[in-house]
């Protein structure tokens, strides 16, 4: 057992910021370095003021002059000082002067610590409110060689940079404090990093967890974590499972979005990406090598059954992954929402995959009662971007009349307005498309998997009818049972 566990005590109450660096300066174990880079040694700070700091602080430095930055870390490819590349430098640098310099037989108890971060605050125009990075690499063992890892991103809503500063500094204390002794419940550790922080000050939008203490620990539900406790909007993972910063992937692409619901993903999944990712390339402004394609799930639908059922998230999660595709979890249940989202990204070309279904409920006026300027305000902000909705057709059960852009029904009041839409070529049909497929449902299959019938296997992907199989995806018992523990 490590030697934090033994000295646990149970707080009934949320400890404020000094008792937390206290209790920390006061483990006569817990040593190591602060390196704070952006908006002064703000984390540091707190240790040095709550008392007995020198039984934790090692060093503390801010290396803000760029050129003493890169002589201590290295020069970055890109030349950019803000990013997860730099706070990992900082990180690894850091740790090993930490092994360099304290010796292990006259400390042999000592679980060393690297804490970092890499920030800038507001500008002075205050058209950007900032951005940062903040991570802690660290031993929960003394003997541990290998080390536990934690990283964040974050997003300043704040508008002064002392506000931010002060933000900041909490954050950094939630961290370690979280770290050290909350990170045998990860989900928990999320939620403490805003004890004595405002939801609406600072947006966490990235967290990785990684290293020994961390085996058990998929970093694709804490990404969901992450959105169902409304500390963002919307998260990113690719196929490895690591969470990955949206800004990151999207920023000046051309991004071609497919929602639904993938449980499970299917050949009309598969049908829809491919035949609208072949037209999205053509068009004029559009370069393959500077396109993201994004898989999308809304938290409503991962709620449509009433609470998240985490092991269906995580069924769909294993799928797409192992197809090789980028998930994308957001609360935006309307489209105009995510394209919005996009475009504070990109000005680049959007294009928005979906079924007919899809687009008439888009022009279903219901859904926009609750904007002042109804369904007009909705669509100046959906279609006023470079967007374009690539329709992929839909057989009508009842008639077998194949619908297209050209012969799908809205509501008789939303008729000249989609028109408009239509002839102005933002809707573009899927002409080559499988008709063997069109009478495949995710849902159908799904009805299939659980009740153990047979035939729903040709109608998957290569490959995802055997992982289904071998995982028993879709039919176990919920993740929160297996995993409460760990998780």
């Amino acid at each position: 057992m490590s030697t934090i566990l033994k000295k646990e005590n149970v707080f009934t109450n949320v400890p404020s910021i000094k008792a937390k660096t206290l209790r920390i300066n006061l483990n006569p174990d817990i040593y190591g370095t602060f390196s704070e880079i952006g908006a002064g040694q703000e984390t540091s700070a707190h240790f040095f003021r709550s008392g007995g700091a020198s039984g934790t602080i090692a060093k503390a430095m801010s290396a803000y002059d760029k050129d003493f930055s890169d002589a201590i870390y290295g020069i970055e490819e890109d030349g950019r000082y803000v990013t997860q590349s730099r706070l990992k430098k900082m990180l690894a640098h850091e740790m090993e002067n930490m092994d360099n310099r304290i010796s292990r037989e006259k400390h042999p108890d000592r679980l060393f610590f690297s804490y970092a971060n890499t920030v800038a605050t507001i500008d002075f125009s205050k058209r950007y409110k900032g951005h940062g990075w903040i991570g802690i690499r660290y031993q929960l063992d003394p003997k541990q060689k290998e080390l536990n890892e934690i990283i964040l991103h974050i997003r300043f809503k704040q508008n002064e940079a002392r506000l931010q500063q002060e933000t900041l500094g909490i954050l950094g204390v939630n961290l370690i404090y979280g770290a050290f002794y909350k990170y045998d419940k990860p989900r928990k550790l999320l939620k403490y990093l805003y004890d004595h922080i405002d939801k609406d000050t600072v947006e966490i939008d990235l967290v990785n967890f990684s290293g020994p203490n961390f085996a058990e620990v998929d970093n694709r539900l804490m990404s969901l974590q992450l959105v169902k406790n409304d500390m963002t909007d919307a998260v990113m993972f690719g196929p490895d499972g690591n969470n990955l910063l949206p800004a990151t992937i999207l920023y000046k692409k051309n991004i071609l979005a497919l929602r639904g619901s993938f449980r499970p993903v299917t050949k009309v999944n598969m049908d829809m990406f491919k035949k609208s990712y072949e037209i999205f390339i053509r068009e004029q402004s559009v370069e393959e090598e500077n396109t993201v394609v994004i898989f999308e799930i809304t938290l409503s639908n991962l709620r449509a059954s009433g609470e998240i059922d985490e092991q269906d998230f995580m069924d769909r999660a294993e799928l797409l992954c192992s197809l090789g595709h980028t998930v994308m979890i957001s609360k935006f249940q309307e489209y105009f929402r995510l394209v919005e989202y996009f475009s504070n990204y990109t000005k680049s070309k959007i294009g928005l995959t979906m079924g007919v279904n899809n687009l008439v409920d888009i022009f279903d006026e219901k859904y926009y009662r609750h904007l002042s300027g109804g369904i007009l305000e909705a669509f100046g902000k959906l279609f006023f971007k470079d967007l374009k909705v690539y329709l992929y057709p839909m057989r009508n059960e009842e008639t077998g009349q194949i619908m297209t852009s050209n012969t799908i029904k809205v509501h008789p009041r939303m008729k000249e307005l989609y028109k408009f839409f239509k002839y102005n070529g933002k809707v573009m049909d899927i002409i080559d498309y499988d008709p063997e497929i069109l009478h495949v449902f995710s849902r159908d299959v799904l009805k299939k998997i659980i009740n153990g019938e047979e035939g729903w296997e040709s109608v998957l992907p290569e490959g995802i009818a055997d992982i289904i199989k071998q995982k028993k995806l879709f039919i176990r018992k919920p993740l929160e049972a297996e995993h409460k523990q760990k998780v």
